[in-house]
């Protein structure tokens, strides 16, 4: 809110002055930016078509929105800007406002002129996007890069405890009588010092395997264990396994199907005569008077 208001007749777009206290040098009553009652001016006569034709080809526009909600998507034209947008809650800081800022590939003099910083600004335009539309699609690109960087930390967070190891060695240290802490030792046969230690498991073993289960990178999830190749075993009983020289189109079957029973009148006959011309059924019918 601003902190003093004046009228001023002589601006028919916008009659009044604002002015405010600057928060950063505490100068009192500051008038409003020059861009901000430039940006009023041009609202106020940007009035849109008037014409038939103009208001027509402006209804077009919304052509592919056909419902209120998805027309509602049109407030982000103007996040860039910020001028009419709708106000983002949690929207990123300006440049080197974050960690990364310093290894960050774009240019900074470039990125210190803008609104806020690029890079998390794109994020959030994503994920806002697509809780808009219902389109998780719209992630896919940066699912994939976030899911690459993970299996990278990964990779290095196992070659991390296998250097290590699964066993961490440590001295024993107790408190003495006055609060002090004193480090166990003892006197072996051959007279030397020896230190007394503790073994215990690598503490990032445990959350590294819980990860990898989540992941859905376990041996039984990618199939890689005893029971589930003897489980695909087990499918492919019965099953013949054909070979590319083997395998006969569905055309070559029926083609051969129809010579096959082409050649099955042929074999009947022949068998036919040869039953008729046999000399021991011809002997049996001479001797029971069977024609």
């Amino acid at each position: 809110m601003p902190d003093l208001v004046e009228d001023d007749p002589d601006q028919p777009h916008h009659p009044f002055k604002y002015f405010a206290h600057c928060p950063h040098c505490g100068a009192e009553n500051q008038p409003q930016a020059a861009w901000e009652r430039a940006l009023l001016k041009a609202h106020q006569h940007s009035t849109g078509p008037k014409t038939p034709e103009g208001l027509a080809a402006s209804a077009a526009n919304i052509a592919g929105h056909p419902t209120p909600h998805e027309t509602l998507r049109t407030r982000f034209n103007a996040m860039k800007h910020g001028a009419s947008a709708r106000t983002a809650k949690y929207f990123p800081a300006k440049a080197g406002g974050y960690s990364f800022c310093a290894r960050c590939d774009v240019d900074r003099d470039w990125c210190n002129q803008q609104p806020a910083c690029v890079k998390q600004t794109e994020t959030f335009m994503l994920h806002m996007a697509a809780f808009e539309q219902r389109d998780p699609k719209v992630l896919t690109a940066l699912h994939a890069d976030m899911h690459a960087a993970l299996m990278a930390t990964l990779q290095m967070c196992i070659q991390e405890v296998l250097g290590l190891g699964v066993l961490i060695k440590a001295p024993k240290v107790e408190l003495d009588r006055d609060g002090n802490p004193v480090t166990l030792t003892y006197t072996g046969d051959d007279g030397q010092k020896r230190y007394i230690y503790n073994y215990s498991s690598n503490p990032a073993f445990k959350p590294l395997t819980e990860l990898i289960t989540r992941l859905g990178l376990s041996m039984s999830d990618l199939g890689m264990t005893v029971k589930a190749t003897d489980e695909d075993a087990e499918r492919n009983l019965g099953k013949l396994q054909l070979d590319e020289s083997s395998k006969e189109t569905l055309s070559a079957f029926g083609q051969r199907m129809v010579e096959a029973t082409e050649n099955a009148r042929l074999l009947i006959q022949q068998a036919q005569k040869a039953t008729k011309e046999d000399p021991v059924l011809l002997e049996h019918q001479a001797r029971s008077g069977d024609k």
